[in-house]
């Protein structure tokens, strides 16, 4: 009998926090994808490397030549199970700005994100987004259609484009979903 109780103890710690990404364990150059305006013909720059102190560093500039203005890093991942976790939180820190955190649920039958805005200062702080607050954008609108309510993700993004040139730093420890 004691055995079990401690089996289920162990699920249900398990159950609390779902790791999306570890920088410190993980190559963010390997496993991360840049998207920049450059497909439409911007001239934004960006890339995604690890830190000195062994974190992920997304890094670069936004331009609004060419109708240009957003920068972003994309995963893959098929995280199952999500329905069972509220939020996804980011431990971040960089230069002051305000980034976008996107979820794809569907790559395949989709071409909209749920998208939700993070503020980001100087200091490491938790950043905590609520999984049924993402709501649908496309290429920058918001579209008519529930919010986020999906059993599984099958990719994440960060995004910065604020209509303004900017250059921007965001250090990233990790990303995960949570109760």
């Amino acid at each position: 009998m004691k055995i079990l109780i401690v089996c289920l103890s162990l699920t249900s710690i398990m159950a609390q926090e779902q790791m999306v990404y570890d920088f410190k364990k993980e190559a963010p150059h390997h496993d991360w994808r840049i998207v920049n305006d450059g497909v439409m013909g911007g001239v934004s720059k960006s890339d995604i490397m690890r830190s000195a102190s062994g974190n992920g560093l997304f890094r670069g500039y936004v331009s609004l030549e060419n109708n240009g203005g957003f920068a972003s890093v994309r995963y893959e991942k098929s995280i199952k199970n999500v329905q069972g976790y509220q939020y996804v939180k980011l431990r971040v820190k960089g230069k002051p700005s305000i980034y976008q955190f996107r979820l794809k649920k569907n790559k395949r039958e989709e071409v909209h994100s749920y998208v939700q805005e993070f503020d980001v200062t100087s200091e490491w702080q938790t950043v905590r987004l609520k999984l049924s607050d993402f709501y649908p954008r496309f290429r920058g609108r918001s579209l008519n259609l529930p919010n986020f309510n999906a059993d599984k993700i099958e990719e994440v993004a960060i995004l910065i484009g604020n209509k303004r040139k900017e250059e921007f730093e965001l250090e990233i420890d990790s990303i995960y979903l949570s109760n």
